[in-house]
């Protein structure tokens, strides 16, 4: 869960500060996290899940930022990867993802991203069907006969 306090971005030369709320980086996290080839889901808290029920859509499920004893950034990702997926290179594709969206869009440097695989999503039995796998045999008829040998 996100700290209550603020991010504070400060412009020295200026003496300006800009406060950034870290449910916001949430968002843009979560945003980039479902774009990652290999993401099947991201993984949320109880608040997360009454919303889902409810049907409204939590942007920022599955993403924690927390800030450290020096004052640096660490975020956590918990999502579900698609089964038959090299994990390390789903994770590191995260990891790189989340870091330059954050960086892009509010110039924070993130010291820390953790990724926790919660589980693996199997393609449901439908889409096996529409990806032809179970049809291994598709030109040998009911009978077992082949059908380029059969008499008419």
């Amino acid at each position: 869960m996100a700290d209550s306090s603020k991010i504070v971005l400060d412009d020295k030369n200026n003496g300006e500060e800009i406060e950034i709320d870290p449910s916001v980086l949430e968002v843009i996290m979560g945003i980039a996290a479902e774009k990652v080839d290999g993401v099947a889901e991201m993984h949320g808290n109880v608040r997360s899940g009454i919303n889902w029920v409810l049907g409204r859509e939590d942007l920022r499920r599955g993403i924690t930022i927390s800030v450290n004893d020096k004052h640096e950034l660490v975020a956590d990702a918990y999502v579900s990867v698609e089964a038959g997926c090299n994990v390390p290179k789903v994770a590191k594709a995260l990891q790189k993802s989340l870091k330059s969206q954050v960086l892009q869009m509010t110039d924070l440097n993130l010291k820390e991203i953790n990724v926790h695989v919660i589980g693996l999503v199997f393609p449901t039995e439908q889409e096996q069907n529409d990806s032809g796998n179970s049809q291994l045999f598709s030109d040998i008829d009911e009978k077992g006969k082949n059908e380029s040998t059969q008499e008419s």
